[in-house]
């Protein structure tokens, strides 16, 4: 069996999680010894090897866009190659000429949107364009559609799937490779004062809801003050917005912008915050809330992250979108130090047993399989 993975970019740094959950399944299927290779475009920091598997990149003419240069032949070549493609994403020219020529070779292909689907912040008309002319047509030609939660089934019914075409994979983390605790590190090197924090850990845009985090920890700053806030993540649009929040409210000495943080560094803030806070006003399942559950570290997210569950376990504190939600969340959740000690151990047993590669590759093996 050789699977083709399609996402328009695996950069750690514009891809956010879908270009992790690319690479890690990528690398899962590979460890399960089931042939798997990557279709993306050569764009932001890529890895250019997968061990025992191929990277295939398609060069590009926009990056706003996301457009590759039409190599029609690379894109055929890799499709041919493979068995069963698995597009990742919505929105993309890429996924548009893979559908294609995937049709064309009467290949079968499951489709994840990752929480795409909904028409939603930049470029909304061309989106509905996107849909009108071949996006639609994308997800109702697929032999499965993948769910990464079930409350993203509803997002298929504006596109006429329901019922069995629906699939529900939720994102995973893997257990191994974790780097030792380096939290001193950590600290001189972005400049931080041995002081606890709260953690932004994503792009600073407006669906992330780094705005709203901020305006809720500026409520709290005379309730809290030994405790600072640190947004880890590029600069997506709303760096501006947030400095001038930041000086009006004149919070400057404890509210820290340290732009993109990956790889090692990116384990060794989750290991020094005392919270996570992902304040998202619209995402399909928070990645970043497994990556720190596995490092031990708990977390408050909106009821629009996609983890119900997690809250339901006592694993994460779960808020409404919005500043008065996470004011009054983090004020329980930091004015209760016991429930943030049980949290660390519930939130680690949780991710491991549910949420790791291990466990959740299967439910791809199974689907791959009856599809063959």
């Amino acid at each position: 069996m050789k699977i083709l993975n399609v996402n328009h970019t695996i950069d750690s740094v514009t891809g956010g999680g879908t270009a992790e959950r690319t690479l890690q399944m990528s690398r899962q299927l590979i460890s399960d010894e089931i042939s798997c290779s990557i279709l993306t475009m050569d764009q932001g920091v890529t890895p250019r090897a997968l061990d025992g598997g191929k990277i295939i990149m398609i060069p590009s003419i926009c990056k706003r866009f996301h457009i590759p240069k039409f190599l029609f032949y690379g894109i055929r070549s890799a499709v041919k190659e493979a068995d069963i493609i698995h597009i990742m994403g919505h929105w993309t020219v890429l996924n548009a000429l893979v559908y294609l020529v995937a049709r064309s070779q009467k290949k079968p292909y499951v489709f994840c949107p990752a929480g795409a689907l909904p028409v939603f912040g930049r470029s909304r008309w061309l989106k509905k364009v996107y849909n009108a002319v071949i996006g639609k047509k994308i997800v109702r030609n697929a032999e499965k559609c993948v769910a990464i939660t079930e409350a993203e089934k509803t997002d298929f019914k504006d596109y006429g799937i329901e019922g069995k075409s629906i699939v529900v994979i939720p994102n995973a983390v893997s257990e191994s490779g974790l780097p030792s605790n380096n939290e001193v590190g950590f600290r001189k090197q972005f400049g931080l004062k041995d002081r606890p924090f709260i953690l932004f850990l994503g792009r600073l845009n407006l669906i992330k809801g780094p705005d709203l985090l901020l305006h809720a920890f500026c409520q709290l700053t005379e309730i809290f003050p030994e405790i600072d806030l640190v947004f880890a993540g590029p600069d997506d649009g709303m760096l501006t917005e947030l400095k001038t929040i930041v000086s009006s409210e004149g919070v400057g000495s404890r509210v820290h912008f340290l732009g993109h943080v990956g790889g090692e560094n990116k384990f060794q803030a989750y290991r020094s915050a005392k919270l996570l806070v992902i304040p998202s006003r619209q995402e399909a399942m928070s990645l970043v809330v497994l990556e720190a559950g596995i490092n031990g570290t708990p977390s408050v997210f909106t009821d629009q992250c996609g983890l119900d569950e997690l809250a339901l376990t006592d694993s994460g504190v779960m808020v409404s979108a919005s500043v008065e939600g996470l004011t009054q969340g983090l004020i329980d959740t930091l004015s209760n130090p016991e429930k943030i000690v049980a949290m660390k151990s519930n939130i680690r047993e949780t991710v491991i047993s549910k949420f790791s590669w291990n466990v959740i590759i299967r439910k791809y093996k199974n689907m791959y399989e009856a599809l063959m």
